[in-house]
């Protein structure tokens, strides 16, 4: 599907603003409701738009901390990468996780309430996936930016 001005700019606007009602959307990209509704539904009947989600506050969550984990695995077969990628699924602490191409196979983001509650991921539920080798851990010392959208107001 090939995208036009006015599709991105109804992709940029529902990335901030997913509840935006389709009127205020119009207004906001300068057509009237009928082909914005239309434009809308065939964003979301060619995958383009995947679905509406709610954003939370980590920090409201209890799950401030943030690390990302490279991840290099002992064998590296198209079976040991799908026992790997399904496991990965299944820990609800690792919020992403990305295959790369350099020296380690694997970045994950992990969220926790903590040192001591990411040790614990780290030891009982990251280091036992499938065919996982080593790991190194880089903590966030501050979010600035997730999702697209600034963690916290800038500072003056």
């Amino acid at each position: 599907m090939k995208l036009d001005s006015f599709d991105r700019k109804i992709i940029d606007i529902l990335a901030v603003e997913g509840r935006i009602s389709v009127t205020s959307l119009a207004d906001r990209i300068g057509l009237s409701k009928s082909p914005t509704q239309t434009r809308l539904k065939k964003l979301e009947e060619e995958g383009v738009i995947r679905g509406y989600r709610a954003s939370f506050d980590s920090i409201r969550l209890g799950r401030a901390y943030v690390s990302f984990v490279e991840v290099k695995l002992q064998d590296t077969r198209e079976r040991a990468l799908a026992e790997f990628n399904a496991a990965v699924l299944t820990v609800p602490e690792i919020e992403e996780c990305h295959m790369i191409a350099g020296r380690f196979d694997y970045l994950l983001k992990v969220r926790t309430d903590g040192m001591q509650g990411y040790r614990g991921v780290l030891a009982e539920r990251i280091s036992t996936l499938p065919y996982v080798s080593h790991t190194s851990t880089w903590v966030a010392m501050q979010s600035i930016k997730e999702s697209g959208q600034a963690t916290e107001p800038p500072s003056s």
